[in-house]
């Protein structure tokens, strides 16, 4: 396997950060489920396709790709082997025989020629080193007039999931430095500008980038508490935690539980939640912001 965006493989095969989201991964699907269904529906994935899944994680999306495509196929791929392996297992547990998985960076890994008619991504794709070489590899392995689809977030100031505990964490530690604006993040396309020209360069044409608005259940749902630890073991609580005193971290977690409280004041319904149905329970409920783009390759 060659690897060339080797920061991004070291950060997703090791350490604590992997860990939590392969724990949570149940979790990370209810709470980007709102996502998942735009993309599927821009898609509009059909029996008999075969979907590429471009920094697939869990294989959340791919799995449900491939009960869209089947008898066609559904193929995620990432450069984190834990991840996978958690995919793997899913797929066999769910039966999905038409759901496969492959460890790769998507910027040099062999993809065979035109194989897909539509590639997918749920906030998967912002963390190419070189994101010109990336979408280009992706592009030579869509058939000519497939389809792009992916969904990347907007800018922090856009996100309250993230402001509002990050500003109860500020409040007694100091901030992580900001990712650079142009480099692999979190918001590395929250600027349409900065993306039409990379998907442009790439070979990708007919551009459409749209700004979608969603409410999504922070941690998946659950209680205050539940919310809190999910906070907590995430990436920006866990960085900002790093090195706190237990007093200092007491008095942060005891700040979040009330930032947390006060957003999930109301009852909110997650119609057709899996494990949820249509109950009504209290949650911590944010505002996440999606930004979905679609493109068509020349």
């Amino acid at each position: 396997m060659s690897i060339a965006n080797t920061e991004q493989a070291k950060h997703w095969n090791t350490g604590p950060g992997v860990a939590h989201w392969v724990a949570n991964q149940a979790r990370y699907d209810r709470m980007h489920a709102p996502f998942t269904a735009l993309i599927l529906a821009a898609a509009a994935l059909r029996p008999g396709g075969n979907v590429l899944d471009v920094g697939c994680g869990c294989g959340g999306t791919t799995l449900a790709a491939a009960r869209l495509v089947a008898p066609g196929q559904a193929v995620g791929l990432d450069l984190s082997g834990p991840m996978l392996a958690r995919a793997r297992a899913d797929a066999e547990a769910a039966g999905l025989a038409n759901a496969a998985f492959q460890q790769g960076d998507a910027q040099v890994e062999p993809l065979e020629a035109g194989r897909f008619d539509t590639v997918i991504s749920r906030f998967g794709v912002m963390f190419f080193a070189d994101p010109v070489a990336a979408f280009a590899n992706i592009r030579s392995a869509t058939r000519p007039g497939g389809r792009l689809v992916f969904a990347c977030w907007q800018p922090l100031a856009a996100n309250q999931w993230m402001l509002v505990p990050g500003g109860a964490l500020a409040e007694h530690l100091p901030p992580p430095a900001p990712a650079p604006a142009d480099g692999p993040g979190m918001f590395a396309f929250a600027d349409p500008d900065r993306l039409r020209p990379i998907l442009a360069a790439a070979g990708w044409r007919d551009v459409e980038i749209t700004s979608e608005h969603a409410s999504i259940l922070v941690g998946g749902g659950g209680s205050v508490d539940d919310t809190v630890e999910f906070l907590r073991t995430a990436t920006q609580g866990r960085t900002m935690l790093a090195g706190a005193d237990a007093a200092t971290a007491d008095r942060v977690l005891a700040v979040l539980g009330k930032a947390a409280e006060r957003l999930g004041e109301r009852v909110v319904a997650w119609p057709g939640g899996e494990g949820l149905g249509a109950a009504q329970r209290r949650k911590l409920q944010e505002q996440g912001v999606l930004l979905e783009n679609e493109a068509r390759p020349r």
